[in-house]
């Protein structure tokens, strides 16, 4: 069977015995971490890239850990989250996202009405939204970037973040409330 047709609980399960199966797990998921990374506001490419390696560390070290109930993405996407997050702590800097190509497409995803996205498309580029994410709190930030961005579904967050899943839809929530309000208009 080629590795590409494994599921990653299968190329878990077979890297435990062939080391050498772990690369595909870099593969699948270096691009995806690393877009994740620079959302959350990790600026420069050689920070990526020592998270990556020391998410990857990690992962491989924890393989045994790993609990196959769970979803390996989400999984994964904790590692990076806590690495970012001690990052971020370490340095005591403030996360300056790079979300500029996707800042446009929140716009629809944050507005519960036409009015509002339409206004906020008149008046708002991703440059506006841009600066709006890097203003708000960071618990706001990530779960929009998760949801939004990532594309992560409910019970993927809780798991990323370690919360209970009626905490991420209010989260969710109140993060739009948020942005919406630093973006300069009232939200419901």
């Amino acid at each position: 069977m080629l590795t590409n047709e494994l599921t990653d609980a299968e190329i878990v399960e077979q890297s435990l015995n062939n080391k050498e199966l772990f690369a595909v797990i870099i593969e699948r998921y270096a691009e995806r971490l690393a877009r994740y990374a620079r959302r959350l506001g990790v600026r420069r490419t050689e920070d990526v890239e020592d998270l990556l390696q020391e998410v990857f560390l990690k992962t491989y070290q924890n393989l045994n850990a790993f609990d196959s109930t769970f979803s390996f993405s989400a999984w994964i996407y904790r590692i990076m989250h806590n690495e970012t997050i001690s990052f971020f702590r370490k340095r005591s800097i403030r996360p300056e996202g790079n979300m500029e190509e996707d800042s446009e497409s929140i716009l629809a995803l944050i507005s519960d009405e036409e009015d509002v996205l339409e206004q906020l498309e008149k008046q708002s580029d991703g440059e506006h939204v841009h600066r709006a994410l890097d203003q708000i709190d960071f618990k706001y930030k990530e779960i929009l970037v998760l949801r939004f961005f990532e594309q992560r579904e409910y019970a993927e967050i809780s798991d990323i973040l370690e919360i209970p899943i009626g905490s991420v839809a209010t989260l969710i929530h109140r993060a739009k409330k948020v942005l919406r309000k630093e973006l300069g208009y009232l939200a419901k």
